[in-house]
């Protein structure tokens, strides 16, 4: 429809500029012809002097020389009027065509979903909806409630943390786009959820500046738990830019609407123990160095450090950042060593264990759900309020980090002799040397400043918390068709996030 489109409108365009062209040359032939005549008529001036005569021969020449002016005039106009005519015609019907840029960027989200999208979201926006965001934001606790945008709350922690907050009566807005790193239909599950518990979860990206602004208009939020992010160690080596577009430019967008508020909100967000990289001094504390990041995803979270000083620094947002440390339990990522361990044995498949390259055991700081979420609950009652307006510092504001940890390292061979007790079922073990992809030997979490300042204690172990894992995985996977064998998730062998 577009090709034939545009082959009329080069018609016409070629009929006005034919037609012009050919009155030009003929009108310019005759002109030519007058003014060899008028020449003539100018040099028998010369000869026999007579005013009349030299009057007349100049009036001629300069009227049809005015002709010719407004001729030529009146061609280009009609020229740029075909011309006009014919773009506006073509552009009408490319508007109206089902195959219009529109159409295309609506069809093609699958192309994009391994990374946070950084375009509009056509799901968002209406009475309706502006109506559901406003009462999922009203904060039904009194006096000390508090209203929180919840990016990724579609995600593992996200889910956990948004349900404790409406537990308790806080208003909560949850925003994820749903991406396909993972399993989506794991985040449709965990979206039910959220909505029995009267969260509303709006579906967008948080590089979408008009959303962003949307939200922030209609809702005074309080607080963001900033969660949202390209999660997992290895998958950087496949995919490093969505790591950018997420965890650093997503940051950014989030702290741009946060700062141009009219009332900034305090905001808490999701670091790693990540960014610990190759330090060895044991345990980590928040004043070691963190220079020296071992991934391409601790190198982000790392940055997101940096830019949160920067936004403290000259806007006054108060900011919170949170080292979270190999966060494990129900509602889970399928990219997680723990679940894919579990999905792997039932299905009677070998699972892959890294060893060190001088045979040294790779051990995790593992931290249950439950634990995580009341550190993130703790930081948001904890922290003070923004002091800047309109983008604009009042004053210094607060500025903290903490490791959110269970301060006890546990090597995989025993997290996989857990499981195989949970599932009464053996592990098919290889064990293997743990190659250069980002991943760290070991983790362990100091947790001193977390329990002074924010109250925080962790009470799960991971006898318990894998416990409790293996239930919700078998009721999620259940049988009786086997059908938890065929609920992949992704491939691996061990995470530090």
């Amino acid at each position: 429809m577009v090709m034939k489109l545009s082959r009329i409108g080069k018609a016409i365009l070629f009929w006005g500029t034919s037609r012009t062209d050919a009155s030009n040359r003929a009108r310019g032939e005759k002109w030519g012809k007058e003014r060899r005549i008028l020449k003539q008529m100018s040099y028998m001036d010369g000869a026999v002097p007579s005013i009349p005569a030299k009057f007349k021969s100049e009036k001629s020449y300069h009227h049809h020389h005015h002709r010719f002016l407004r001729w030529h005039h009146f061609s280009f106009t009609k020229l740029l009027t075909l011309s006009f005519f014919a773009a506006a015609i073509l552009f009408a019907f490319f508007l109206i065509s089902p195959h219009s840029s529109s159409a295309v960027s609506r069809s093609s989200p699958k192309t994009e979903r391994r990374s946070l999208r950084t375009s509009s979201s056509a799901a968002w926006g209406g009475p309706e909806w502006e109506k559901h965001v406003r009462s999922s934001a009203r904060i039904r606790r009194r006096p000390f409630g508090i209203s929180v945008l919840v990016t990724g709350a579609a995600g593992f922690v996200g889910t956990h943390a948004s349900n404790a907050l409406r537990r308790r009566g806080d208003g909560v807005v949850g925003l994820d786009n749903f991406n396909n790193y993972y399993d989506p239909s794991l985040k449709r599950a965990r979206q039910a959820l959220l909505s029995k518990s009267g969260v509303f979860l709006v579906e967008g990206d948080i590089n979408d500046a008009l959303l962003l602004t949307k939200l922030f208009d209609l809702v005074t939020f309080t607080h963001v738990l900033h969660l949202a992010a390209q999660a997992g160690v290895r998958y950087a080596m496949v995919n490093p830019g969505s790591y950018v577009r997420s965890n650093v430019a997503g940051l950014v967008s989030i702290l741009e609407a946060a700062r141009s508020a009219t009332s900034q909100p305090a905001i808490v967000w999701a670091s790693s123990s990540s960014v610990y990289g190759l330090n060895t001094q044991v345990p980590f504390s928040e004043s070691h160095r963190t220079d020296r990041p071992a991934s391409l995803y601790a190198a982000s979270k790392k940055a997101g450090e940096e830019i949160a000083h920067v936004y403290n620094h000259i806007y006054g947002l108060s900011i919170t950042g949170l080292r979270f440390f190999t966060v494990y339990g129900p509602w889970g990522r399928p990219d997680m060593a723990y679940f894919f361990f579990t999905r792997d044995i039932l299905a009677g498949k070998p699972i892959t264990i890294f060893e060190g390259s001088d045979g040294a055991t790779i051990a995790r700081d593992f931290t249950y759900i439950d634990d995580i979420v009341q550190g993130c609950l703790a930081s948001l009652d904890t922290a003070q309020k923004s002091t800047g307006s309109g983008g604009t510092k009042q004053g210094p504001a607060q500025l903290r980090v903490f490791n959110l940890g269970n301060t006890s390292p546990v090597p995989v061979v025993e997290l996989v002799a857990i499981l195989e007790r949970h599932l009464k079922k053996k592990a098919k073990r290889k064990v293997v040397k743990m190659p250069r992809n980002g991943d760290v030997q070991f983790t362990h979490a100091n947790i001193s400043l977390a329990k002074k300042v924010l109250g925080y204690h962790p009470t799960t172990n991971l006898q318990t918390g894998l416990k409790k894992f293996v239930k919700w995985y078998l009721t999620y996977y259940a049988p009786p068709s086997g059908s938890y064998l065929n609920k992949k998730g992704r491939g691996g062998s061990s995470s530090s996030s």
